[in-house]
């Protein structure tokens, strides 16, 4: 019957989509370790020179993965569009995202980023693609409040442990992401996964690079810690590529806003983890505002695609 939805695809569907979420949960996961990772990197090499090597690893490991997978691209246009919105997604972002969490803690970079979820929601709102509920709305807004007590309990860390300018460079780099994921929504229906991440990785190299120079020739790379390019492994291949195909595949099935609010875990699993490693001990007030973090991530649940 037409339009009708039978049992076995609709149980299929609810499968997909239950399967999605454990891989958000999962990127989450990733995405908050590398927090840490990266502030301790920034800290072993120079910062660009750590993100030219990270993203040029990526980039090198997913073309790699197409081609042995033979998946078919995009038409020429296509891939021109998506070079384009590499470099916001995985240039400039990535650029403020390194330098932001290398000037400020790793912990409150994170919480930072989570406005990511208001940006999009407002983003495809603006472009018409994104319907948003009022229990979505709940959600968004009890997120941002947690967001909010964190940065106010973060706000008594003493002087030097985080600067106005890395915050500013971290709700840059948010702003860049969350255009960079409505941007890319339309092709999820249309182009392979794995060569959308690919060539959008592929667009940010050249603008990484570029600004990279000074910082890669001066590098001492035979000086170059284990634990160093140890980091570099686990940002470059674990956070842009494994973690970016549960991204890319969360906006395809349940949409860039709902796929964003699984990015609200990050900061409380980074919390955790500079606190273990790095010696960033939370406060009340960022316990309080990831408790509500976690509340707004349930409810957000109901935001739906337009």
């Amino acid at each position: 019957m037409s339009g009708a939805t039978t049992p076995d695809r609709e149980q299929t569907t609810r499968s997909g989509v239950w399967l999605t979420e454990l891989l958000l949960l999962l990127m989450a996961t990733i995405w908050g370790v590398n927090f840490s990772v990266v502030k301790f990197a920034s800290g072993a090499m120079p910062p660009f020179a750590f993100n030219s090597a990270r993203v040029t690893l990526a980039a090198l490991a997913l073309v790699v993965l197409v081609r042995a997978a033979r998946r078919s691209l995009p038409s020429r246009g296509d891939v021109l569009r998506l070079l384009a919105i590499g470099v916001v997604g995985n240039g400039f972002y990535q650029i403020l995202f390194v330098e932001g969490v290398a000037r400020t803690r790793a912990g409150d970079a994170a919480l930072i980023l989570a406005a990511s979820p208001a940006f999009i929601a407002l983003i495809g709102h603006l472009r018409g693609s994104e319907r948003i509920t009022r229990r979505g709305a709940a959600g968004i807004a009890l997120s941002m409040l947690g967001i909010a007590l964190v940065v106010l309990g973060g706000s008594a860390a003493r002087h030097g442990d985080a600067t106005l300018l890395g915050g500013a460079f971290v709700l840059a780099a948010s702003l860049c992401w969350s255009v960079y994921t409505v941007l890319m929504q339309p092709f999820t229906a249309t182009v392979d996964p794995l060569a959308l991440a690919a060539i959008t990785m592929v667009g940010g190299v050249p603008v990484l690079l570029a600004t990279s120079v000074p910082a890669l020739v001066a590098t001492t790379w035979q000086d170059v810690s284990g634990a160093a390019w140890l980091a570099v492994f686990y940002s470059g291949i674990l956070s842009l590529v494994a973690a970016y195909l549960c991204w890319n595949r969360g906006v395809k099935t349940i949409g860039p806003t709902r796929t964003a609010m699984f990015g609200n875990l990050q900061p409380v699993i980074a919390l955790l983890v500079a606190w273990a490693t790095l010696g960033e001990s939370p406060r009340a007030w960022q316990l309080l505002g990831a408790g509500a973090i976690f509340a707004g991530l349930l409810l957000s649940r109901r935001v739906s695609v337009a």
